[in-house]
């Protein structure tokens, strides 16, 4: 039988100490790791820092949102 694991909210994020943002739950356990590049010549490619955070951000509201879902 498969476990269904479950991220308990509310979720955050973090700043690594090499500057990239992870998202974890309520427990510490790390959902994701979203790395910005602040390389000028790169920024048609990767995402910068402020872009990186707004997903960052995003992701973590996940949960608030699944909580004002309203059942039909």
């Amino acid at each position: 039988m498969r476990s269904v694991r479950t991220f308990p909210g509310p979720w955050r994020v973090e700043v690594t100490a090499s500057r990239h943002f992870v998202v974890k739950d309520a427990t510490g356990f790390a959902i994701c790791y979203i790395y910005p590049r602040e390389d000028e010549a790169l920024r048609g490619v990767y995402m910068t820092p402020a872009e990186a955070v707004a997903i960052a951000e995003a992701i973590a509201k996940l949960p608030e949102l699944g909580r004002h879902e309203q059942i039909a």
